[in-house]
C-alpha cells in the first residue's frame, strides 16, 4: 500500500520464511520444485522424439540450445517488493524527504497490514520471491530492489534507480492496499507524463500494466478494484517509483488487505503462488509481444 503516509505506531511484524530467489520454486508446503513452463500455461518440452515405427527415441539437448529456447533469455526483469520489515523501527530515516521530480516524499512507509497482522511487508517479499524464480526459469534476468524484509529501506528513489541502473525490460513494483474493510479487489497503477524523467516509458508502461491486469484477473479471479481506478486501472502522478523510473514501470495494488475476503487469499501461501504465476504471465505476455 503505497497511499497514507507512514503511521507514528509501530506495524506489529509477521513472521515470514526466508525465500531465496534463485533455482527452484517453493511449494506451498516449503519443499523445492522446479519452475517450468507448464506454471506460465503452456506445455513442457517435450524429452523424446518417436522413430519411424513410433519407438519413443531419447533426444539429446545441450545447455546452450535449451537456454535459447527459453521465451525470456535476454531480457531484465526489476521486481520491487513493496516497503520492508523493518521499516517501522526506523521511522526518521524513512520520514526524510527526497525528490521526486515534481515534488517531494518521504523516502517510504511501512506499509499496511491484514487486520490480524500480516504485514504488506512480508506478502511483497514472499510473492516478489516467487515470480523471480518463475521468470528465471523462462530465461529472464531478474533483480529485485531489496534482498530480504527484515530491514528498512531501500527509499523510493533509490528503487526506482535500481530499475534504470538495470536498464530493465519491465518493472513492477508489488503491493497489497489498506483501504476501508468494505472494499475490495486489486488495481494497477502506471505513471504519468510529468515533464520529468518517466516521460519516454508511459505509453509503454501503459502497455505492460494491461497485460499484467489481465493476467492477473485471469490467473486469480480476483474482482477489479470497486473502489479506484477504472477496470482496475490508475494513473497517478506522485509516486516516486514511477515518476523517477526511465524504463516501463507499474505497481499492483494485489488485493486489499483490510477487506476480509481479499486477506483470507493474501495469507494463503497456495494463493500466493497462484498471483505469482499469474504475474510472470502478465510480464511474459508484454515482453514477448511484438510492438
Amino acid at each position: 500500500m503505497i497511499r497514507r503516509p507512514l503511521a507514528a505506531a509501530a506495524l506489529a511484524l509477521c513472521g515470514v520464511g526466508a525465500v531465496a530467489c534463485g533455482g527452484a520454486e517453493v511449494s506451498d508446503t516449503g519443499a523445492a520444485a522446479p519452475a517450468t513452463s507448464s506454471q506460465l500455461g503452456r506445455p513442457a518440452a517435450t524429452q523424446d522424439q518417436s522413430d519411424a515405427a513410433g519407438t519413443a527415441v531419447p533426444t539429446t539437448r545441450t545447455a546452450s540450445s535449451e537456454t535459447e529456447a527459453l521465451p525470456l533469455t535476454g531480457k531484465v526483469v526489476v521486481i520491487d517488493p513493496g516497503h520492508n520489515g523493518g521499516n517501522y523501527r526506523h521511522t526518521k530515516e524513512i520520514n526524510q524527504l527526497v525528490d521526486i521530480s515534481n515534488q517531494k516524499k518521504a523516502c517510504d512507509t511501512t506499509g499496511t497490514s491484514t487486520n490480524d497482522g500480516y504485514t504488506e511487508a512480508a506478502f511483497t517479499w514472499d510473492v516478489s520471491s516467487r515470480l523471480a524464480k518463475l521468470l528465471k526459469a523462462e530465461g529472464a534476468t531478474v533483480k529485485l530492489t531489496r534482498t530480504s524484509s527484515t530491514e528498512w529501506g531501500p527509499c523510493i528513489n533509490q528503487r526506482a534507480a535500481i530499475g534504470n541502473k538495470a536498464h530493465a525490460d519491465a518493472a513492477i513494483s508489488i503491493h497489497g492496499d489498506g483501504a476501508a474493510a468494505n472494499l475490495r479487489g486489486f488495481h494497477i497503477i502506471m505513471p504519468k507524463k510529468i515533464g520529468g524523467p518517466v516521460d519516454p516509458v508511459v505509453k509503454d508502461s501503459a502497455r505492460l500494466g494491461e497485460n499484467v491486469r489481465d493476467a492477473f484477473h485471469s490467473g486469480t479471479g480476483l474482482p477489479y478494484s470497486t473502489y479506484i481506478g477504472k477496470q482496475a486501472l490508475n494513473y497517478r502522478s506522485d509516486l516516486g517509483g514511477l515518476n523517477l523510473s526511465t524504463v516501463p514501470k507499474i505497481f499492483i495494488e494485489c488485493g486489499n488487505m483490510r477487506n476480509a475476503k481479499d486477506a483470507a487469499r493474501f495469507k494463503d501461501p497456495a494463493f500466493r503462488a497462484r498471483m505469482a504465476r499469474s504475474l510472470a504471465k502478465g510480464l511474459e505476455d508484454y515482453l514477448t509481444s511484438a510492438r
